[in-house]
């Protein structure tokens, strides 16, 4: 039988859980790839706190996820980001993942979660040796890489990410005037802030944001990786998309083709931040990654 290697990305808006096994020529297979918007940051800005409610409700998932990964041979490599990375009481969210699976979770820095971003990139996307920049905009930070072909220049992240504008500018349904140019305001200062400058000739996006953005642009009844992975997004495109996002209810939001209802209260706030990013760098557009970061440290579990 192939050896299965497994990942579980535990993240501020979702879990997510790639398998993979490799092929012949050296290239990975997915075996399976989910994810479960089970929103483990919820309220945590407010409280500096991951809710009891929520901290059981992700525990469980990421348990189901790992015996999922035993079903196919697998001991997977459990990864937190930016929720672990911030919340007072992370420790209680480890501890309680050890108590269902036995396993432990790593939570990494945003440098390392850019690193396994870029090397998902790089594995997955056909790129000349131009300059380079990847994005990958979640619930709770953005991480960029800036690069040149299989070399990394500059790596880091920043606490930028679309619970936090949500929960600070669209908490109103429909969201109020003028509430788009205030949240375009505060991501442009964080990102400028951050160190988000320069004008790469390729700028490549990932993570449940912009692959959800692309799954609206295609209408896709059901998601297709294969459509999404090397698409293109354009500047105009997310503009539209965001006053679309804008103009609706919340209950409107989750009848958009292509858009996971649970993803609805988020999506605005995500299309700001990468509207903001293309204006930054200068670009009209980006290509669309559909991997991200579990990828790269299955790339990673299979080269050592």
């Amino acid at each position: 039988m192939d050896t299965v290697k497994a990942v579980i990305d535990v993240g501020t808006n979702s879990i997510k859980f790639h398998a993979a096994k490799k092929k012949a020529d050296g290239s990975l297979e997915t075996v399976l790839d989910q994810n479960d918007i089970a929103r483990l940051g919820e309220g945590l800005r407010e409280t500096g706190l991951i809710a009891p409610e929520a901290l059981e409700r992700n525990a469980l998932s990421v348990a189901a996820f790992a015996e999922k990964a035993k079903e196919l041979g697998a001991v997977p490599e459990i990864v937190g980001t930016m929720a672990l990375r911030t919340a007072r009481n992370a420790d209680a969210f480890v501890k309680r993942v050890k108590e269902l699976t036995g396993l432990d979770l790593k939570v990494i820095p945003g440098e390392e979660e850019a690193r396994l971003s870029y090397l998902a990139v790089l594995s997955g996307l056909p790129l000349d040796g131009g300059d380079l920049v990847t994005f990958d905009t979640g619930g709770g930070s953005t991480e960029f890489v800036y690069g040149r072909g299989a070399e990394m220049l500059r790596k880091f992240s920043v606490p930028l990410g679309a619970v936090r504008i949500t929960e600070e500018f669209f908490a109103d349904d429909p969201v109020r005037k003028g509430s788009v140019d205030a949240a375009m305001e505060e991501i442009r200062k964080s990102l400028t802030g951050g160190g988000v400058l320069g004008s790469p000739e390729v700028i490549v996006g990932m993570g449940g944001t912009v692959t959800s953005l692309a799954s609206v642009k295609f209408k896709m009844e059901t998601y297709d990786p294969d459509v999404v992975q090397g698409s293109v997004l354009t500047l105009a495109e997310l503009k539209e998309m965001a006053a679309m996002f804008a103009s609706m209810t919340l209950e409107e939001r989750k009848g958009v083709t292509g858009l996971q209802p649970k993803r609805a209260d988020v999506i605005l706030a995500g299309t700001c931040i990468v509207c903001a990013i293309l204006e930054l760098l200068g670009a009209s557009s980006f290509t669309v990654s559909d991997r991200g970061l579990r990828h790269g440290l299955a790339y990673e579990l299979f080269r050592k």
